[in-house]
């Protein structure tokens, strides 16, 4: 891979990264701490949806992140031919 490539690689690896950090910071730290009282007067199965958040519902965005940075850094192993194949 050239070096131009290789920094492209970069760059997009860290591009997603920051993408998904900025999810679950905003779904751990914002939906569980800070709008915890206003996102309470909405309920999901049964339970405020504030506390779902800090909860449940950060462990699970987590997981779900896991997923999708497995499955884009796939793509993008194959956009710049690095795939494991």
């Amino acid at each position: 891979m050239s070096e131009k490539n290789n920094h492209a690689y970069w760059q997009a690896n860290l591009r997603l990264m920051l993408v998904l950090l900025v999810i679950w910071f905003s779904v751990s730290f914002l939906a569980g701490i800070i709008f915890v009282d206003f996102l309470n007067q909405f309920r999901l199965y049964g339970y405020k949806l504030g506390f779902w958040f800090s909860q449940q519902g950060a462990i699970y965005f987590f997981v779900l992140l896991i997923f999708v940075y497995a499955w884009r850094m796939n793509a993008l192993d194959k956009k710049f031919g690095v795939d494991e194949e």
